[in-house]
Parts: C-alpha cells; sequence; structure tokens
C-alpha cells in the first residue's frame, strides 16, 4: 500500500486505493456511481458485478478520507471516476495502465496485474485472521477453492486467535503507522 500512496496523481491513487482497500475488481472500481458509496454504514454497493450481480463491499474510513478529498476536486456527478466523456465511467484498460505504471515505479515483479490489487486484499485479510468461508462471500468466490489459493502466500498464525480482526487492510497499515 505504502508504494500505492507514492502514486502522485489524486485520481489514479484513490482508484488504486480503493481497489484495493475493496478488493474490487477492476471493471467494478471503475463504474462506481457516486449514489452507490454509502458513508453512514461504510459500504460500496456494486451494480451488475461479475455474473451480473450486485454485492456490498465495506468503505474502508481511510479510504473514505481520500474519497472526500477526491469529490472536492474532481466534483463527479454520475460515475465516481469519469472518462474522457462526463456521461462515461473510466476506462478499464486505462486504469490497467494506470497501475501498470505505478507498478513499474514500486519495482513489483513483472507479472502483477490489477488484479494483484484484490489478491493482496485477500491476503492481508487471511493474515488478519479473518474466516476464509467470510473472505470468499466477500469476494463473491462461488468456489471454496477459487479463495484457498491465496493461503499459501500468508504467514499468518492460525493457531492465535488473537489475531482475528476485522479491519480493512488500509486502516490497519495506517494505523500500525499512527495516521
Amino acid at each position: 500500500m505504502e508504494g500505492l500512496l507514492a502514486v502522485q496523481n489524486l485520481k489514479h491513487r484513490t482508484i488504486l486505493l480503493l481497489a484495493y482497500s475493496a478488493g474490487l475488481r477492476v471493471s467494478e472500481a471503475v463504474s462506481i456511481k457516486i449514489t452507490n458509496i454509502n458513508s453512514d454504514r461504510m459500504q460500496i454497493f456494486l451494480e451488475a458485478a461479475k455474473g451480473k450481480k450486485d454485492r456490498l463491499v465495506t468503505l474502508s474510513s481511510t479510504i473514505l478520507v481520500l474519497l472526500r478529498e477526491y469529490y472536492k476536486i474532481y466534483k463527479p456527478k454520475e460515475w465516481l471516476f469519469e472518462g474522457q466523456h462526463k456521461d462515461e465511467h473510466y476506462c478499464t484498460r486505462s486504469a490497467q495502465k494506470i497501475f501498470k505504471d505505478a507498478y513499474k515505479r514500486m519495482s513489483l515483479p513483472p507479472k502483477c496485474s490489477f488484479q494483484s490489487l484484490r489478491h493482496s486484499f485477500d491476503t492481508h485479510l487471511l493474515e488478519n485472521g479473518t474466516d476464509i468461508t467470510y473472505i470468499q462471500k466477500l469476494l463473491e468466490h462461488n468456489d471454496i477453492k477459487t479463495t484457498l489459493r491465496y493461503t499459501h502466500v500468508t504467514n499468518r498464525d492460525a493457531s492465535n486467535p488473537d489475531s482475528y480482526r476485522e479491519e480493512s487492510p488500509p486502516d490497519k497499515i495506517m494505523r500500525k503507522k499512527g495516521l
């Protein structure tokens, strides 16, 4: 996440951090409408996500602060991230390019993609002790095997129940930094 915080362009940084903080697919991140953000309930409603299913994801309090800063500057009307034409949302290809440019500056492995943000979100939830079946539901994985593929990358001590925390990965990072 620290590398993402270094992205200079506010719109680009907001797209990347929002996707990471909620485990969003690139198509979900760019197609959020202003009206789909519920700061009172700290949720984002995703309309017709993968498989044309609607779902709710958690809105990180850290990201809410960033979204408010972004909103003041960009003043989007319908889509949170507007495309070249105000009546269209931001293009998925553009978001993928933003990620590619950011990860090159962070010296990450060349096989990283925008989807890596979602994988990182999964892994960090698991490391925080979040139940694997909760992660499966949160990410809308039909098969638990899809979710389990992340267990090999975690270093969480499964025998320590005190490590269980339901906290957004960016919120945990910012808390540890004292921000």
